[in-house]
């Protein structure tokens, strides 16, 4: 056994050599424990504050999701269609450097708060707190530089026919506005049944606000192979938050019957989707009883079959279609991406909550925990 007075004497390239080694035997290990379940550590790059940056691909010998500890973004996802033909479905980048550019939250684990806080304002207990304003006035996504931006600490493994990756954060009080030291933890984990499960735990020290999701932009059909106005969409959902020009809730909750936002019968998201002047971003109310994961929305490639269940605890659902993707970003492979190359469902709270008494809460408080768990499951038809 190497004891620590040991390392500290070794190179740090034999050191870098070590680690390796051993992670990579851990992983072929457990990956014969774990019936063709694997994960491979490498490194992704470096910040621009020097943070080394790592990838984690994950497979379980029919998926693959390679996902890195900035942001926690999901930068490449293979899932097969029916003819078992395997296609990455998540919107993206080849590299580093352009993740920690601005970009439209592809693929990232989105914080403290997901979605839109009014002029960055809220109050708790009588006392008012001012978020980063970064959205026409108004505070979105966790502000200027929100868990998307943060390098997390990272530990994966094989457990159950599962392989799995823990992600850790420590946002300090005051972050971006924020009261109270919060402690956060993710994780993602593929089973063998192509289901992909990001579970969110978080405490607090102060009386806070928390309101996490996953950020990804799909394509079924395959990222950057055309618009996704073809998919084939059905909501778990009654009603949605009406919202002002700002995308602001106004506080009312509004029957889907008869309008664009009915999904409650699988459509196609071009159909109607001009009758929501071009594009649908919007937060729908989920059908459902109790905290149990429940099928908040399905999705079907028409020509490829590839289909995505998404099920969850939270009570909200934000569809939105690509809106302000316009070309100007070049992703995977060379391929631009154009207005609705891609669609994402972001389990959530709804947005602007905490002015809002009443919508489901999303105040955390100490000596509470923070949870929620969304998976996405992966078929063909």
């Amino acid at each position: 056994m190497l004891h620590y007075h040991c390392l500290r004497v070794l190179p740090v390239f034999f050191l870098s050599s070590l680690f390796t080694l051993f992670a990579g035997e851990q992983a072929k290990l457990q990956g014969k424990e774990g019936k063709k379940m694997s994960f491979k550590e490498e490194k992704f790059g470096n910040t621009p504050e020097k943070q080394d940056v790592m990838l984690y691909t994950l497979t379980n010998g029919s998926m693959t999701v390679k996902i890195t500890n900035f942001g926690g973004i999901v930068t490449e996802l293979w899932v097969p269609d029916k003819k078992g033909a395997l296609k990455d479905v998540v919107l993206g980048f080849d590299n580093l450097d352009q993740y920690v550019q601005v970009h439209p939250y592809f693929g990232c684990i989105v914080g403290r708060y997901g979605n839109r806080i009014a002029a960055g304002r809220f109050k708790i207990d009588g006392v008012e707190y001012k978020l980063a304003t970064n959205n026409n006035g108004n505070h979105l996504h966790g502000g200027k530089k929100g868990f998307d931006k943060a390098v997390w600490k990272a530990k994966p493994s094989v457990k159950n026919n599962s392989v799995l990756l823990e992600l850790r954060h420590q946002s300090k009080d005051g972050d971006e506005g924020y009261p109270g030291n919060l402690s956060v933890t993710v994780v993602y984990t593929l089973n063998d049944k192509n289901e992909l499960s990001l579970s969110y735990e978080a405490t607090t020290d102060k009386p806070t606000v928390v309101n996490l999701t996953h950020h990804g932009y799909f394509n079924l059909e395959g990222a950057g192979e055309g618009d996704i106005l073809g998919h084939l969409v059905t909501m778990s959902s009654e009603k949605y938050t009406v919202v002002n020009q700002g995308l602001i809730p106004t506080g009312e909750v509004r029957s889907v019957e008869g309008t664009p936002l009915d999904f409650r019968k699988a459509q196609p998201i071009g159909t109607r989707i001009k009758d929501v002047q071009g594009s649908y971003d919007h937060n729908f109310v989920l059908s459902r009883t109790g905290d149990a994961l429940s099928l908040g929305a399905k999705v079907v490639a028409p020509n490829s079959g590839r289909t995505m269940e998404v099920w969850t605890t939270e009570p909200g659902m934000q569809f939105y279609t690509g809106n302000f993707l316009d070309g100007s970003l070049t992703g995977k492979n060379g391929k631009k991406y154009l207005k609705h190359y891609g669609f994402c469902l972001e389990a959530q709270h709804y947005p602007d909550s905490p002015n809002h008494p009443e919508f489901p809460a999303t105040t955390l408080r100490p000596g509470q925990t923070y949870h929620q768990q969304t998976v996405y499951k992966f078929l063909a038809e």
